[in-house]
């Protein structure tokens, strides 16, 4: 897709000259200091640059993401236009901009701002300004509008337009001002709903009943809004999370302490229905509703997943990556969301962090095996070689312990999925070498392991012997 303003910019050098100068727009630096990707997948295309080496993007096609040389990186508008007004209009020496100031306010601002550029390095600004304005066909709003819309594209950044660095992952800063939190997000459904379900909204009742994952929503805002009148629909939805019993079992515990917070003892058949017989009296369903704790952050990860707000729950995971030091375990969870998400680059690099982390050949072993599937299913072949070896060194040659606990049939399955994947590449020497690692592995480990790994063991050999040279 083109961009009208972009190609006049592009194709008249009068007015990217006046872009460049003094509005600090320059198509002609059109690159970013190092490679950068959106965390979505989605389109990026470096437009242009300033002068102290931040960057404008293209971003998804037709938005305009700001990046700094200093990692932070923030949604400037919905199309280059609106972008080039705004840096026109509210250019970079008016800095004291805020949607606080009312439009007299605002034009008080850029008068005097404008003053000191004029003084200073600009004597022809409002006749560029005129010129640039003019030559791009660009309207002429309210100031007060245009910070709006600065403003709104901003809290706009995530999930969509979260910036990476390509090479180490990590993301670009953004000011907490412009981040909405993980759990307003996923508890938005459930909170509307829930003020429906209060007001006697017969179709909520039949959409909470009809759907799980809007039920989880609804139990969770109430959980964080409880209100004495509430307990009639509480009833109501456990008795459907009784009902369905479905995987999720979170939602009918709570469900069953925001019942039991209100100690009839008409409830607790059903309390003791939704607990396994562990609320027997309404005294003690008391203490265990005041005694819960409340939700972690993997909750509303996982109620994102389930939302289908996969974005949203990438961004948290991204961002809760990048702030985590060397905890073990919460690299291994943060391992295991991202690859449940499907993003085995980030959960690869969890992984990597996790395993320099042991201190213990089983440890080592066992992370290893599985940083290897990750950089498989990521695409990168060569490093998922390197991890295995990692995990054989740490096995050694005790092969009957390391049955027992496990990790040598897996180590070896995944030799034989690693050569399968070499093969289908075209890489054969990463296939033959693998393979080899795999008849080793496969004598050593336990009859009844090398049984069940039969057929993908068959499927190996014959994929090799299949290979020319």
């Amino acid at each position: 897709m083109t961009d009208r303003v972009l190609d006049l910019l592009r194709s008249r050098p009068d007015l990217a000259d006046l872009a460049a100068f003094p509005f600090n727009f320059d198509v002609g630096r059109a690159y970013h200091v190092e490679p950068v990707h959106l965390a979505s997948g989605a389109s990026l295309e470096p437009i242009a640059g300033d002068d102290t080496g931040g960057t404008y993007f293209l971003s998804g096609g037709t938005a305009v993401l700001y990046a700094s040389s200093e990692g932070s990186a923030v949604l400037l508008a919905d199309s280059v236009g609106e972008a080039l007004e705004m840096r026109i209009r509210l250019p970079w020496w008016c800095e004291n901009i805020s949607g606080e100031l009312g439009e007299e306010e605002l034009r008080a601002e850029l008068r005097a701002a404008d003053e000191e550029a004029r003084e200073e390095f600009a004597p022809e600004l409002d006749a560029q300004r005129a010129a640039l304005i003019g030559g791009l066909g660009l309207p002429e709003r309210p100031l007060a509008e245009l910070v709006a819309l600065s403003e709104s594209a901003a809290r706009r950044t995530e999930p969509d337009h979260l910036l990476l660095n390509s090479e180490e992952l990590c993301a670009y800063r953004l000011h907490e001002s412009y981040r909405q939190p993980l759990r307003d997000v996923v508890l938005g459904p459930g909170r509307e709903a829930l003020e429906r379900l209060r007001s006697g909204d017969p179709g909520a009742r039949q959409e909470a009943a009809a759907d799980p994952v809007l039920r989880a929503g609804v139990v969770r805002a109430a959980w964080y809004d409880r209100r004495d009148g509430d307990l009639p629909l509480l009833r109501f939805l456990l008795e459907h999370e009784n009902t369905e019993r479905t995987e999720w079992f979170r939602e009918r515990r709570l469900a069953a302490l925001l019942v039991a917070a209100h100690g009839r003892a008409e409830d607790v058949p059903l309390l003791r229905e939704a607990t396994h017989g562990e609320v027997t009296d309404s005294a003690g369903a008391v203490e265990r509703a005041r005694a819960e704790a409340e939700d972690g952050e993997f909750t509303w990860i996982e109620l994102a997943h389930r939302q289908g707000r996969i974005e949203h729950a990438r961004v948290a995971l991204i961002r809760m990556l990048d702030d985590t030091g060397p905890d073990a375990d919460r690299l291994r969870a943060l391992s295991r969301a991202l690859e449940r998400l499907g993003d085995h680059a980030q959960a690869a690099r969890a992984q990597s962090d996790l395993l320099s982390l042991q201190d213990t050949a089983r440890g080592r072993a066992t992370e290893a095996y599985v940083l290897a599937r990750l950089e498989r299913l990521k695409g990168d072949l060569a490093a998922a070689g390197r991890a295995l070896e990692r995990a054989r060194a740490a096995v050694g040659s005790d092969a009957t312990e390391w049955h027992r606990r496990g990790v040598g049939r897996l180590i070896t399955e995944q030799h034989l999925e690693l050569t399968l994947a070499a093969v289908e590449a075209g890489d054969a020497d990463l296939a033959k070498a693998t393979m080899a690692h795999s008849r080793v592995l496969l004598d050593r480990i336990a009859k009844p392991s090398a049984k069940a790994l039969g057929p993908l063991s068959a499927r190996a050999k014959w994929a090799v012997a299949g290979l020319r040279g």
